[in-house]
């Protein structure tokens, strides 16, 4: 059952008056539930008890969270055909992606229990004792990696599930150690509460200190801004927009305390297809693209935003083919309708700059909240002088970029911002001449591809979803996989300490 309210730890909360209600996009109307916004003594209540649970909680043992990440997996499976159905409710995305989705959060929170079932992922070194080396006695030292402290995560509007309450931020976070507090996401404010009671359940059944999970609802950025300055607030995980991430980021920098801010925001994710690869697979590479670009209505992290090229005739070929293949596509729904407003704004943006060609573009009479599917194409030349082509465009967009060589090519890819994903398209014929290629893309992205589509995020130790600025805040972290869960941690050595007050791993 929803009742639109806050979860400070383990209690339902509604002390304020200012609501929202979340949105049908398929129907554009309402939904009927209304949400209550926490109020700032909420959320100092929320606070206060992850700070005290964190007492606890980082010295709870790696297979009592364990125990707790899977209480929580089965828990999301139990609430069954309700969450699904508030899911669709409130995303407009189709029931098959909602229960893939709820599959993927299940198989994260499993993967951290497996993680921490176990004490090797803290990297554990220890380095005894030299009483008699010349000229100096080396002394005793052991290192292990703890917990940073309660953790503020922002839902993203895209993933209902697998990037917001109980998605990869808040299960690595609570494997490492840390409590966590969610900032809802506006537009799912309803599947929100249904997987927090979820986390709640769980951490009940498994004995986890009250506090080490809260829910809390608000629109716009009051909420989240006290959330980042409060002085117990140790780290914060956000999925989003370049301005909503850096504006946090920047808050967390001004503290008295700084705090790391892990934000992934903002990348076009380029694809470098070459011209014999043209030549050979025109018709193939189109039709992965086409399924690629329209993927979830192009609402992904990882949407081919941007398809690098060197001008020739058959290239044309490719750029038409890729564009009726693409529009072929039936129309979808999107997320929300400022979504929807922010898509065709900067599309319009992008398609209005010198040189830019619109290809191909969906048309006929759409439902509100649909997305008619672009493609355009610009030269290299206006490309690199221009950019205002460069910016995403969230939704089904891809702009192809015409270069006249390789060295243009080159510093196309030289000249873009950080992004989370580059895809190589070649023939084995060719890989002896993409060494240089291959070095420009590792200095822009976080993962590169091979003959593939970026779209499919793997949840496995080898994934690397983040890339320079401003893909995300801190190109050194991944938030996918479970590498994700040294995001929220720090080493910590001991020197010359007696066994009995050491860490039972360094023991």
């Amino acid at each position: 059952m929803i009742t639109g309210k806050n979860y400070i730890g383990n209690k339902l909360s509604a002390e304020g008056n200012i609501t929202h209600r979340t949105i049908n996009p398929k129907l554009n109307i309402e939904n009927s539930t209304p949400f209550f916004e926490a109020t700032g003594k909420e959320l100092d209540k929320a606070v206060a008890l992850a700070w005290d649970a964190f007492k606890v909680y980082r010295k709870i043992p790696g297979v009592r969270r364990a125990a707790f990440l899977n209480a929580i997996a089965d828990e999301i499976l139990a609430l069954d055909q309700g969450l699904i159905n508030v899911y669709t409710s409130e995303s407009g995305l189709p029931e098959g992606r909602a229960i893939g989705e709820r599959a993927r959060t299940v198989f994260q929170l499993r993967s951290f229990a497996n993680l921490v079932s176990n004490e090797d992922w803290r990297e554990n070194t220890i380095d005894e004792a030299i009483p008699d080396r010349q000229p100096l006695p080396k002394e005793d030292l052991r290192r292990t990696l703890i917990p940073l402290g309660p953790v503020v995560v922002f839902a993203a509007s895209n993933f209902p599930l697998a990037y917001s309450t109980a998605g990869g931020d808040t299960a690595s976070a609570l494997a490492a150690g840390c409590p966590v507090i969610v900032k809802a996401h506006a537009m799912h404010s309803g599947t929100a509460e249904l997987v927090a009671s979820a986390i709640i359940k769980a951490a009940e059944k498994t004995g986890m200190p009250n506090g080490v999970f809260s829910n809390i609802m608000g629109r716009g950025r009051t909420v989240g801004t006290a959330l980042v300055k409060h002085p117990k607030i140790k780290a914060v995980g956000f999925t989003g927009s370049i301005s909503g991430g850096r504006a946090l980021f920047d808050l967390a920098s001004q503290r008295e305390e700084p705090i790391p801010v892990f934000a992934e925001m903002g990348s076009i994710n380029p694809v470098v297809v070459t011209s014999k690869a043209i030549n050979k697979r025109l018709a193939e590479i189109a039709n992965n693209y086409a399924a690629s670009i329209t993927l979830g209505t192009g609402q992904f992290c990882t949407n081919p935003g941007l398809i690098l090229t060197i001008e020739s005739e058959k290239t044309q070929e490719f750029i038409k083919v890729l564009a009726e293949k693409t529009i072929a596509i039936e129309a979808q729904c999107m997320l929300h309708p400022n979504i929807k407003k922010g898509f065709i704004e900067n599309g319009n943006s992008v398609t209005s700059q010198p040189g830019v060609e619109v290809v191909g573009q969906l048309k006929g009479d759409l439902e509100p909240n649909y997305a008619a599917t672009l493609v355009a194409t610009v030269s290299g030349a206006n490309f690199l002088a221009n950019p205002r082509t460069s910016q995403e465009v969230f939704g089904p967009f891809s702009l192809v970029v015409r270069c006249k060589n390789e060295a243009e090519l080159l510093e196309v890819i030289d000249g873009l911002e950080g992004q989370l994903t580059a895809t190589i398209i070649a023939e084995e014929e060719e890989y002896g001449d993409l060494h240089d290629l291959v070095d420009a893309l590792e200095n822009r992205v976080g993962r590169i591809i091979f003959n593939g589509v970026p779209t499919g995020v793997e949840v496995c130790p080898s994934m690397q979803h983040g890339g320079p600025y401003p893909a995300s805040t801190d190109s050194r972290f991944t938030a996918v996989g479970t590498n994700a869960i040294k995001r929220w941690v720090r080493p910590v050595s001991y020197q010359s300490f007696p066994k009995e007050l050491l860490p039972l791993a360094l023991q």
